[in-house]
C-alpha cells in the first residue's frame, strides 16, 4: 500500500469559461480536503473569465497559455508548474462534490503502481444520470465507456461502492502522478481535444501502470466544449468531425502493436466506413477530407513517438483492448439500430483475432 498523500495541486483548463470557471472554483473551496494550490491554466480566452482567475485571490494563480493550446497543452503547461507530484487536472465547466478531492487522493494511496485516478461524472442538469464513468480500450481506437448515459442508482448499484480498475480514464477530471505521466509524454498536444486522454490511458496501462476509478467520487459536468461535444440530437459538430478523423489513426499508428494494427485493420476499415456514411448524413464530408489529410502530415512525428511507446510496453495487446461495445451517444432517427449492428459485426471479427495478438 502507498503512503497517504498529503498535498495536491489542481490544474483548472480554462477556455471561454466565463458561466463556469466561478462555480468550478467555488467547488474547490468547499473541498473537506483542501488544494495546496489552484493554477488556472487560459488558453487565450476573449469573454473574460480570465479576470475571474486574476481577481479571485485565496491560493489561486493564473498562468496565461499565450494562444489556444487545447486542454492537452494547457494541462502540460499546469504540470510542469504544479509544486506537488500529485494534480487535479480538471476542466472548467467540472464541479467537485465537496469529498470528491480526498476520495481521489485516498484511491491513489491505495496502489504504489496507480497513476490515474478519476471521480464518476454526472450530468450537471440532470445529476441522476451518468455521464462519465471510464471504461475500456476499444480495439476500434476508441473508448468503451461504463455506464454511458446510464441512471445514477444502477451504477450504484452495479459496483456497490467499490474501485474500478479501469483501462481507460476520462479526462475532464482526472488525478495523475505528474511524475509517472510526464515520463510516459504526458499529454500529447498534436490532438488539441478528443482523443488526447484515450491516447494518454493507452501509454499508462501498456506500460504496466493502473488506473481506478472512485464511484462514490462524483463531478457535475456542465455543457463540455463548444462546437466539439455531442450529447443529443441530430446536428453533429463539424469541428468534431475533423478532430476525430485525424486523431484516431494517429492514436492507432503511435500506440498499436504491427501485430494488432495488421490484424484489426477489417474492423478499422468497417469502423471507418461508418463514420464516413455519418459524415455524410450530418453534412462532415468536407471535414473528415481535411482531418484525413491533416493526419497524413503528422505521420513521421507519430511514427517517431510510436517508437518510444512501443519500447516501453510491457502489457501486450490482447490483454488491453476489448471487441466491444461501441459506445455512442444516444441519437435521433434510425441511426441506433445501424450502430448496434455495427458493434457485433466489430466484435465478432475482433474475437476472432483477439487470440493471435
Amino acid at each position: 500500500m502507498s503512503a497517504r498523500i498529503h498535498k495536491v495541486s489542481v490544474v483548472v483548463v480554462n477556455y471561454q469559461g466565463q458561466r463556469y470557471l466561478g462555480r468550478c472554483l467555488d467547488a474547490l473551496d468547499a473541498q473537506s480536503l483542501a488544494p495546496d494550490e489552484v493554477l488556472v491554466v487560459d488558453n487565450a480566452s476573449t469573454d473574460g473569465s480570465e479576470g475571474i482567475a486574476r481577481e479571485r485571490g485565496g491560493g489561486v494563480r493564473l498562468i496565461e497559455a499565450g494562444g489556444n493550446l487545447g486542454p492537452a497543452g494547457a494541462r502540460n503547461l499546469g504540470l510542469e508548474a504544479a509544486r506537488n507530484n500529485w494534480v487535479l487536472c480538471l476542466d472548467n465547466d467540472c464541479y467537485l462534490e465537496p469529498d470528491t478531492l480526498d476520495q481521489l487522493v485516498a484511491a491513489a494511496g491505495t496502489d504504489p503502481d496507480v497513476a490515474l485516478v478519476q471521480p464518476r461524472s454526472l450530468f450537471a442538469d440532470d445529476p441522476s444520470r451518468v455521464h462519465y464513468d471510464g471504461g475500456a480500450l476499444h480495439h476500434g481506437g476508441l473508448f468503451s465507456l461504463r455506464n454511458w448515459y446510464q441512471p445514477l442508482v444502477s451504477a450504484r448499484a452495479a459496483d456497490h461502492g467499490s474501485l474500478q480498475p479501469l483501462d481507460g480514464a476520462v479526462s475532464l477530471c482526472l488525478l495523475v502522478d505528474r511524475n509517472r505521466v510526464r515520463a510516459l509524454g504526458a499529454f500529447d498536444p498534436v490532438y488539441f481535444i478528443l482523443f488526447e486522454d484515450l491516447d494518454l490511458s493507452y501509454r499508462v496501462r501498456s506500460a504496466g501502470l493502473k488506473i481506478l476509478s472512485v464511484p462514490d467520487a462524483e463531478v457535475l459536468h456542465d455543457e463540455g466544449t463548444p462546437g466539439v461535444s455531442f450529447r443529443s440530437g441530430t446536428r453533429y459538430p463539424s469541428r468534431r468531425f475533423f478532430l476525430h478523423a485525424r486523431n484516431r489513426p494517429l492514436y492507432l499508428l503511435k500506440n498499436y502493436s504491427l501485430r494488432a494494427l495488421i490484424l484489426t485493420l477489417p474492423s478499422q476499415l468497417i469502423y471507418e466506413t461508418a463514420y464516413l456514411a455519418l459524415a455524410l448524413r450530418h453534412g462532415g464530408l468536407i471535414a473528415w477530407f481535411q482531418g484525413k489529410f491533416a493526419a497524413l502530415r503528422l505521420v513521421p512525428q507519430t511514427l517517431a513517438k510510436r517508437g518510444a511507446v512501443q519500447a516501453g510496453r510491457v502489457v501486450r495487446d490482447k490483454h488491453l483492448l476489448v471487441g466491444g461495445p461501441l459506445t455512442l451517444t444516444p441519437d435521433a432517427g434510425g441511426g441506433q439500430l445501424a450502430a448496434r449492428w455495427l458493434s457485433r459485426v466489430m466484435g465478432w471479427m475482433f474475437a476472432l483475432v483477439r487470440p493471435l495478438l
